[in-house]
């Protein structure tokens, strides 16, 4: 593992196309659990530890803005890995401008407010309740645990396992996560089935 490390700080490591698919995928599942396991957290919190709040609307504990994250995060910041501090405050501005853009579409175009920040505890320096310096430094911090510990593990197990079989795994699982995602956001809609909202909602999340 310490070698793989190494060899990924410098660049030095080649993908085939079955690793780089499979870490790819892999990323993109851990990525959205990351986030939905911090919002869980957080929002219990932030409601006075009252009640729980299930956060994606998606069956499953994934949270699609913060794969995309992760995956822009992994582009903006491979040519500087061996510097977080870099590393750190490349993933600040992008993600900031993620969540900012991501937010004010969402309200622009579809009148749906996902997120509030004028609403939330430690949300100084929020800007238009669409993003506030706690969740830019959150995501900050998050990029160094994805940059020297989820990507890296990820690759490392790509060398370990069959790499068919890695892919495989991989992306079964993130298509399982993407059937969900599809089936909350736009199968349900059409067709008027039962969506996650509703079902949480009816055993008592918020």
């Amino acid at each position: 593992m310490k070698s793989i490390f190494n060899n990924y700080l410098n660049n030095k490591i080649k993908l085939d196309k079955y690793q780089f698919v499979g870490v790819i995928a892999l990323i993109i599942v851990m990525a959205g659990v990351f986030g939905w396991v911090y919002e869980f957290v957080f929002y219990y919190f932030d409601d006075g530890m009252k009640r729980f709040y299930y956060q994606g609307g998606n069956f499953l504990p994934w949270i699609n803005i913060y794969a995309i994250g992760a995956l822009l995060i992994i582009y903006f910041t491979r040519g500087v890995k061996k510097s977080p501090l870099l590393v750190f405050i490349i993933s600040m501005i992008v993600t900031g401008l993620l969540e900012y853009f991501s937010g004010y579409v969402i309200l622009k175009f579809f009148g749906m407010r996902l997120w509030d920040y004028n609403k939330e505890i430690l949300n100084f320096g929020n800007v238009g309740g669409f993003i506030c310096f706690r969740s830019v430094l959150f995501f900050g911090l998050s990029a160094l645990v994805l940059m020297y510990g989820l990507l890296p593990f990820s690759i490392y197990l790509s060398t370990i396992m069959n790499k068919r079989r890695f892919m495989m795994i991989c992306v079964i699982m993130c298509g399982i996560i993407l059937f969900d995602e599809v089936y909350n956001l736009i199968i349900a809609r059409v067709f008027n089935w039962p969506r996650a909202f509703d079902i949480y909602r009816s055993i008592g999340f918020k």
